[in-house]
């Protein structure tokens, strides 16, 4: 089976909206996973978190429908009372497909100096602060969650229909901070449009040198990434999961891909993440790590 796999036209579903995030790195993955695979690679976008899991979790375990999710994956375990899959249970993990830092931002003029004072601020303020968030499910919202748990105290929290709209809020005041990736934050922080505090990577962003990670403004449990990841349905045989996942390590290598990651701010992961064992253990390290989270947040959806 590997040495005739692929042997026509493979489907990447792109678990988010035409044109969102998630939809722009399927694209540059799949046009690149396609020179290794020797066949077209394909993109079908599906906007909703559950929808387009749910497409690919009841799809021929063949190898020919794949998924790219990101962390919402693992966090939809918890946030929904109710999934018509399992995760991870549902799909097999074939490795981690890129890796983008987030930013907390306010709006200007917001009454701090650094990051530990925008935290006690929100310690001392709570819900009279509002935060913005890109849905229950959004990354965005993710680090809401977790920047509230570091501070011990929540705003309210107000969803929007993805970033750009929260952003459009939070300059004009009406929003007071936002958590998102720098690949929607850095034009705006640029320009001086909206004030940073800090980056929730290891490392400094190459692009912003002068902010400092939350780590070393004094909040190293704020820390996290919107990975994005690749999935063939559960029951796929090994030796295709084995086959693709070698065509996605590959394709992270080729000059082009890393190219459109770095215009994006983006990450390209490592052998070892891009790997199956990885991804199969992280999925479930990821799982386990929201869970209290989103409880003590009481937040959750049907």
């Amino acid at each position: 089976m590997a040495q005739t796999y692929p042997d026509r036209t493979v489907t990447i579903v792109a678990a988010g909206a035409a044109g969102g995030p998630t939809d722009t790195i399927t694209r540059i993955v799949a046009d690149s996973m396609g020179q290794h695979l020797g066949q077209a690679v394909v993109v079908e976008s599906i906007g909703g978190t559950v929808v387009g899991p749910q497409r690919v979790a009841a799809a021929r375990p063949d190898g020919y429908t794949l998924l790219i999710n990101n962390i919402g994956m693992a966090a939809s375990a918890t946030l929904f009372r109710r999934l018509p899959y399992d995760v991870p249970g549902a799909f097999a993990p074939l490795g981690i497909v890129s890796d983008a830092a987030m930013t907390i931002i306010t709006r200007t003029g917001y009454p701090a100096q650094n990051l530990r004072d925008v935290m006690a601020s929100l310690k001392e303020r709570g819900d009279g602060l509002n935060m913005a968030t890109a849905g229950i499910s959004s990354a965005a919202n993710l680090c809401a969650l977790l920047v509230q748990h570091a501070a011990g105290a929540g705003a309210t929290l107000v969803a929007f229909r993805g970033t750009a709209p929260a952003i459009v809020e939070l300059m004009a005041g009406r929003i007071d901070m936002l958590c998102d990736q720098a690949t929607n934050t850095v034009p705006y922080i640029r320009d001086g449009r909206v004030a940073a505090w800090g980056v929730s990577s290891p490392n400094r962003l190459q692009g912003l040198p002068n902010l400092p990670t939350t780590a070393e403004a004094g909040f190293p449990s704020i820390a996290m990434s919107t990975w994005h990841g690749l999935y063939a349905p559960a029951g796929t045989p090994e030796v295709v999961q084995r086959r693709i996942s070698t065509a996605l390590r590959a394709a992270l290598h080729e000059p082009k891909l890393r190219g459109r990651y770095a215009e994006l701010l983006t990450d390209v992961p490592s052998d070892e993440r891009a790997s199956i064992d990885f991804h199969r253990r992280f999925v479930s390290e990821e799982v386990a790590r929201w869970r209290p989270i989103i409880q003590a947040a009481n937040q959750f959806a049907d």
